[in-house]
């Protein structure tokens, strides 16, 4: 909210500067954002009169003006605008004066032949609007020439851009400002009195209001007032609206405008006779509804809204007449030849407020007050001062004035009981200085503390106990103790108090799960992919997808149940913009139904494609499809690096996967995911490059080896300084073993003078017996003790020879 400083000093006396007021409110938790300072804008513009105007001699759109700014000679100026005339009052910006809001030094110049001693300025160059016809002409009697022009146009001002947390729904108004202030400089409140209305609640005036919905409307207040007069308001007014932000309309608009600043309560003017023509009858009757589907009226912004049955009305003969707490409607309006009235002045819910303006879009001055929640105790003051001030200003009567209320109990008084022990537990020790005192707040700063805030504080007869009773103004946010508590720590001032550390603290540290996620995502990190990261919401399409029941967008209705879709649609999408294949990796969620059971895991899912060599001029400028055994290397470098022994089976039984390139993941017996190629008719559907392999794994199980301690810490073994002894053996193997079982078989056969056995070789066409390939490997062995020789090795090889002819049943060659 922008609060004007000269408005504001009205109210509590301000003695402290804008920047040390600032500091204050911003350290109590009314952050001020921008201090606008409105002096600087003038300074050194003055008032003149232009006693002569000339044609200028070398052009046509310019003038030769004679201009008194109160000096033994006038000033000749040249000027362009088409309104300047002899014997009008202006604003004059002599030479040596600084313009900020259009970055302009005033400097002696000559236009067109002619010397120029200064500049007669609009509003525009002024500051105060965007753009001008031409200059500004003031409306005054017998004015003293060469004064500051700055209090005419209320530019001798500073306002404030404050910002007030949800809870302080009464910082939206300059009399809840001002009471802050008063509490925080202990400075003299004036609070404006409402001042004696007198209806005359003429029995003949056709006036009623009805509330069909007590709950999103608990009061309602309906002033009839007659014969008014529609004009400007006048020059204070709109300089004190126009600071604030709001663009001054008329004087029965500005007037509700004034109210919903100064008390924070929106209220709105309807023409009654717009009324009446609307409904088509000299009774007006005033009613509060939830629209009806189907039913559509236009609001003042000129916009047709189509309602929803959330969207709370007001009505006239139940016809629509304004969105109620958020905006009026264009065919009720206050115009020029208005001349009766009907002043709404209302208490709304919140919640209803929030949904009506959200259904529309539409968020206004006022619903941003019911949102958070007016005072209901300051509504018939709000409303009495603005029939005071409109019969001021507009003239008229009022007539008539109806109220409709719901009937509970509106007694806006709270007491709450707070220990003293228990705030110094809270805030701990101050910070005293050399002034001496208690390391802790003393009863006596307590009371005056929240006495300052308006609250009644009554000793209890617990030791160190008050009964505090709340004001009504601060009703909606002071209801537990630890409010109390906060408000003392707020204006006795949060620096104030010591900040030092609980003796009991510990040093922050990473969980040991966190710490396994960290060290699986640096595995694939370090394996070249790239960490991504997708939306969990996709599109309804799965039977057992967990769906909102609220979304906010169809494309975002359900939960997604795995991660493939969404790393091959990223796939497809980067290669589409042209920035290559992406091979990445996602740990995330996956959510999933199990009967009527809500069901979710953790995964890490990746995609792997596209050319792996980085120098394409050797094949020619031609891409290379990735193959199965370079996109499984890269997975088994992850495995590596986590020091896991992960197992491959051949799998088929995911069908957007190869069904002859699909291994099925395990990890000491347990299912671990999923490695395989896309399948050829889904890589067609998404137009992606051949041969792209994706992986899912089951983060839990991932999370679960790494925890044994042996796979907790890496451990070093020394290096054999003696050579190694290898031999190769090749055969023929049926095609159904799988060669990690042959690999395995051979281990355990040769025994710890094995090092490692590596495939180098596989052949399948002609000399190799149907159903079967040739396979090739080769046997690595080395002692740490000693240099090998033919009697250690070849009883070692014989074992592997043996097993592999007895339990798989392959063919020697060599």
């Amino acid at each position: 909210m922008r609060i004007s400083l000269n408005w504001l000093r009205e109210l509590v006396d301000v003695t402290i500067s804008p920047e040390e007021l600032a500091e204050t409110l911003t350290m109590a938790g009314f952050e001020v954002e921008e201090i606008e300072d409105r002096r600087t804008w003038a300074d050194g513009v003055v008032l003149g009169k232009i006693v002569a105007c000339e044609q200028h001699p070398n052009a046509d759109k310019l003038r030769v003006c004679q201009v008194d700014v109160g000096k033994p000679e006038a000033l000749n100026i040249v000027c362009g605008a088409p309104n300047a005339r002899a014997d009008i009052y202006v604003p004059v910006a002599v030479v040596g004066t600084f313009l900020s809001t259009i970055d302009l030094k005033i400097k002696p110049a000559k236009l067109r032949g002619v010397p120029s001693e200064g500049m007669i300025c609009s509003l525009a160059e002024l500051g105060l609007s965007k753009e001008s016809a031409g200059i500004h002409i003031f409306e005054l009697e017998n004015p003293e020439l060469g004064s500051d022009i700055r209090p005419l146009l209320g530019l001798d001002d500073v306002i404030l851009d404050l910002t007030a947390t949800a809870n302080r729904a009464d910082a939206l108004s300059m009399v809840g400002v001002a009471r802050e202030v008063a509490a925080l400089t202990g400075a003299s409140l004036r609070i404006p009195a409402a001042g004696g209305v007198a209806i005359e609640d003429k029995k003949s005036a056709g006036l009623a209001v009805e509330i069909s919905e007590p709950q999103a409307c608990p009061i309602y207040i309906g002033t009839e007032i007659e014969g008014v007069k529609i004009a400007p308001s006048p020059a204070w007014l709109q300089q004190r609206l126009q600071a604030a932000g709001v663009r001054p309309i008329n004087n029965v608009v500005d007037v509700t405008n004034y109210i919903l600043l100064e008390w924070g309560q929106p209220l709105h003017a309807f023409d009654r006779d717009r009324l009446q023509s609307f409904t088509g009858n000299s009774d007006v009757s005033i009613g509060v509804r939830f629209a009806k589907t189907g039913e559509s009226f236009k609001t003042l912004d000129g916009q047709n809204r189509n309602l929803q049955p959330q969207n709370l009305l007001i009505t006239a003969s139940d016809k629509p007449v304004a969105l109620a707490g958020v905006m009026g409607g264009e065919d009720t309006e206050v115009h020029e030849g208005t001349q009766n009235l009907v002043l709404e002045a209302a208490i709304f819910d919140q919640a209803t407020i929030r949904r009506s303006a959200r259904a529309q879009g539409l968020r206004s001055e006022a619903s941003i007050r019911y949102e958070r929640g007016v005072n209901q105790a300051a509504l018939t003051t709000a409303c009495d001062r603005a029939v005071a001030l409109i019969l001021q200003w507009a003239g008229g009567a009022a007539t008539v004035q109806k109220t409709a209320s719901s009937g509970e109990d509106l007694s806006f008084s709270r007491t709450i009981e707070l220990r003293l022990d228990r705030i110094n537990q809270v805030l701990g020790q101050l910070k005293r200085g050399e002034t001496g005192g208690s390391q802790y707040l003393e009863p006596e700063e307590v009371k005056n503390i929240l006495t300052a805030l308006g609250c009644e504080v009554v000793a209890t007869e617990k030791a160190r106990v008050f009964a505090i009773t709340v004001p009504a103004y601060r009703y909606r946010d002071l209801e537990r103790e630890i409010d109390l508590i906060e408000e003392v720590a707020r204006l006795h001032g949060y620096d104030n108090f010591c900040d030092t550390l609980p003796s009991k603290t510990e040093p922050g540290y990473l969980s040991l799960e966190y710490a396994q996620v960290r060290n699986v995502r640096s595995a694939f990190r370090a394996a070249g992919l790239t960490e991504l990261m997708h939306y969990s919401l996709v599109k309804t399409e799965g039977e057992n997808q967990v769906v909102l029941a609220n979304p906010l967008f169809v494309e975002y209705s359900a939960l997604r149940t795995e991660m493939l879709s969404g790393l091959i649609d990223a796939f497809g999408y980067n290669l589409e913009q042209g920035n290559g294949a992406l091979n990445g990796f996602e740990v995330g969620r996956i959510f999933w139904k199990d009967g009527e059971v809500m069901k979710e895991s953790d995964a890490v899912a990746g995609i792997i494609g596209g050319d792996p060599t980085a120098w394409k001029w050797q094949q020619g400028g031609r891409d290379r499809p990735l193959t199965w055994f370079e996109a499984k290397g890269v997975l088994e470098s992850v495995f590596q690096g986590l020091g896991l022994a992960v197992e491959y089976a051949s799998d088929s039984s995911n069908g957007r996967l190869h069904p002859g390139r699909t291994a099925a993941l395990s990890l000491n017996g347990k299912q671990l995911g999923v490695f395989g190629q896309l399948h050829p008719q889904l890589q067609q559907e998404k137009s992606l490059p051949e041969q792209v392999y994706v992986f899912q794994l089951d983060l839990a199980v991932l999370l679960g080896e790494l925890g044994r301690s042996s796979n907790s810490t890496s451990k070093f073994a020394g290096y054999s300084s003696f050579p190694a002894s290898d031999r190769d053996i090749a055969f023929f193997a049926p095609m159904e073993v799988p060669v990690v079982e042959m690999q395995s078989a051979m281990k355990k056969a040769a025994g710890s003078l094995l090092s490692s056995v590596e495939l180098f070789d596989e052949y399948r066409g002609d000399n190799v017996p149907a159903g079967q390939r040739s396979l090739a490997f080769r046997l690595i062995y080395r002692s740490g003790d000693r240099t090998l020789s033919e009697t250690d090795v070849e009883p070692a090889q014989q074992k592997v020879r043996d097993v592999l002819v007895e339990k798989f049943g392959v063919s020697l060659r060599s």
